[in-house]
């Protein structure tokens, strides 16, 4: 289904765990999901300005955006990012994500809410350093699991449906009410 129905995009029908033999944190196809990639785009959360975490009123100002092939994050702090692959969900499949655990074993907590039936878009990833040292990740490598949960019956309403706010997003997407 994801190759034929342009599910993911870059579609890897494989695991892949190496590139010009340098060892990476695998990413493709795995026994029973997917393991996306990080794009090389960072927004690193900073408290500079003192701003305080609004969802309802984010001030884009607390971010640092990085672009490069690693992102290190501060101690006890978060960054935002997005996968390489765009995905669209069909109208029969709920989709979680799980972080994988050569992250969490350092620390870092990987956090992608559902995509809902119908959904399409670039992931955006949310990673916390929950460490009291500066964490590194990097982009083109697997960073999370998607597992993919195809029900008998066709959901009633879909993400499409109720034009969610999130739709089509492309890039590193930040709250919206």
């Amino acid at each position: 289904m994801a190759a034929t129905e342009g599910m993911i995009e870059p579609f890897e029908a494989t695991q892949i765990k190496y590139k010009n033999d340098t060892r990476l944190i695998s990413y493709g196809t795995s026994s029973y999901g997917y393991d996306v990639r990080c794009a090389d785009e960072f927004k690193i959360f900073t408290n500079i300005n003192s701003a305080i975490v609004d969802p309802k009123n984010f001030d884009d100002d607390s971010f640092v955006e990085v672009k490069s092939e690693v992102c290190i994050i501060p101690p006890n702090s978060f960054a935002l990012a997005r996968t390489v692959e765009f995905f669209r969900i069909p109208r029969s499949i709920l989709t979680v994500c799980l972080g994988k655990s050569t992250y969490a074993r350092c620390g870092i907590i990987v956090n992608v809410t559902p995509l809902e039936p119908e959904w399409e878009g670039h992931v955006t990833l949310e990673f916390s350093n929950t460490s009291p040292l500066p964490a590194k990740i990097y982009a083109n490598e697997g960073v999370a699991q998607m597992l993919f949960f195809e029900s008998d019956q066709i959901c009633e309403t879909s993400y499409k449906d109720r034009d969610g706010k999130y739709q089509g997003q492309r890039g590193v997407t930040l709250p919206r009410t």
